[in-house]
């Protein structure tokens, strides 16, 4: 989520660049095979079939950087969204507004074979292809256009610290409890080589039933993998949520609350699996560290 600012930019348009396609080289178009290739590989079986069914629908392969002008004329016609390239993270009203409107920002440059495995901003590897697949789906779709709305008015009331944390550990780093078992649909897992890695095969982590309050009450790291990942049940159930909660009232209630970390299980969870806590055991575990 674009909370930390790299423009000084306000409006919209002050955000949005050309995605200049034609600029990308054979490597750059052969690190995004690699990337593609390894993810899927490792996503296989753990990630939900709406993400996998979006990206057959836009047509994401490892042939190459997808430009968003093909992209987009597959992703108006099934759900109204489109992709607009932006010159990398952007203020959050901006961000809001984007999202509000059906528009997905998107970073245009790609990492170095030598940041496979982690780069510390988000690149058009992490936007696209973690988070795009999901736009085609009505119900994440909608979901997304209402947490923008959502933001906008968070922006005028001090709620965005609030909201940066739904983005995390929803957008981001949510699972999805499915018949067959827990998948994942973040996109910063969907992305991401260690994380991924991580959630399917480190038993660390507590997976705990999502709750909106505890979720905007929890703090989150973003330079390591997850102590607490949260599973919701249906994508129509967050879209729910955003239209028939009071976030207003919400904001100034939990600025009364103490804050909680991702380390603990509380009394009032419902936790779907404890994590054994192994890879955090020598971790600081202090709200200092947390956002």
């Amino acid at each position: 989520m674009a909370t930390h600012a790299v423009l000084n930019a306000q409006s919209v348009e002050e955000c949005i660049i050309a995605q200049d396609w034609e600029r990308y080289s054979a490597e750059d178009h052969a690190t995004w095979g690699i990337l593609f290739d390894r993810q899927r590989k490792t996503l296989e079986g753990h990630i939900c079939q709406e993400y996998l069914d979006g990206l057959a629908a836009l047509g994401i392969g490892p042939e190459g950087v997808p430009d968003f002008r093909a992209m987009n004329e597959r992703l108006r016609r099934l759900t109204g969204w489109e992709v607009v390239a932006v010159p990398g993270l952007i203020p959050s009203r901006p961000f809001f507004q984007m999202l509000s409107d059906r528009r997905f920002p998107a970073g245009t440059f790609i990492r170095s074979r030598a940041q496979l495995d982690y780069l510390e901003e988000p690149d058009i590897f992490h936007d696209v292809f973690g988070h795009v697949p999901l736009l085609t789906n009505p119900a994440y779709a909608d979901y997304m256009r209402e947490y923008g709305r959502t933001g906008l008015v968070a922006c005028d009331n001090k709620g965005v610290k609030f909201l940066a944390r739904l983005n995390w550990y929803t957008i981001e780093f949510g699972l999805i409890r499915k018949p067959e078992g827990i998948k994942a649909y973040g996109a910063g897992i969907a992305s991401s080589y260690g994380e991924a890695k991580y959630v399917v095969e480190d038993p660390s982590a507590n997976f705990l039933a999502f709750d909106l309050e505890r979720v905007l009450r929890t703090g989150y790291y973003i330079d390591d993998f997850q102590a607490t990942y949260f599973v919701i049940d249906r994508f129509e159930d967050l879209f729910a949520l955003m239209r028939e909660t009071d976030f207003l009232e919400l904001y100034v209630r939990l600025r009364t609350e103490p804050e909680l970390t991702p380390f603990e299980i509380g009394p009032e969870d419902v936790v779907v699996r404890e994590g054994t806590g192994d890879y955090w055991r020598e971790f600081p575990q202090t709200k200092s560290h947390l956002k």
